[in-house]
Order: C-alpha cells, then sequence, then structure tokens
C-alpha cells in the first residue's frame, strides 16, 4: 500500500506524517487489497477554530473511496477520516462477497 501526504499551504511535520502513516495503515485491517491511500491537509482560514479540513482518498479495485473532514486539529481530521473510511471498505468489502 502506497500513501501519499499533501500539505496545501503549510509544511507538515516528520511527526504529523508519522501519525498518518500509522493510522492510515491501520485500514489494511479492514480491506486487504488497497491499492494506494491519498491524504490532503489543508488549512481554511488560519485565525478560526475549526480550520484544519483532512482529506482522504482510497484506491480499491474497481473504485476509488474519498472521506471529508473539518476538525480543530489534523490528528483528530485524520482519526474521523480513518474511522469513516473503515466503515465504507466494509461496506465495500461486504457488496464484493455479495457478487
Amino acid at each position: 500500500m502506497e500513501i501519499k501526504i499533501q500539505s496545501i499551504k503549510f509544511d507538515a511535520t516528520e511527526k504529523l506524517q508519522a501519525f498518518i502513516e500509522k493510522k492510515v495503515a491501520k485500514l489494511e485491517k479492514a480491506y486487504e487489497d488497497v491499492k494506494n491511500v491519498e491524504v490532503q491537509l489543508k488549512v481554511v482560514k488560519p485565525a478560526t477554530a475549526m480550520n484544519k479540513e483532512t482529506s482522504l482518498a482510497v484506491a480499491v479495485p474497481g473504485t476509488t473511496l474519498f472521506v471529508d473532514k473539518t476538525c480543530d486539529t489534523f490528528e483528530e481530521g485524520i482519526d474521523q477520516c480513518v474511522d469513516a473510511m473503515k466503515v465504507q471498505l466494509t461496506k465495500f468489502k461486504e457488496k464484493q462477497r455479495n457478487r
């Protein structure tokens, strides 16, 4: 599984990148055949609360699943995105089984 991290309008720290890679790696437990994961981190309106936008695009055979969350911190956003993506991957896996 390939993980690509894009930070828009700021530089992501190594600590944040390591956190993202650790969390995203857990997605393979929900669905084994994940090809690659694209993580986008964006700061919108720097002076306001809830200004960290996190999006996760997961490429699986036949489609790409997408999740987008806005939170106070990127860590919180990654946690929420990964949780939501696990649900999507589980549903996708069930659909595959039923075919």
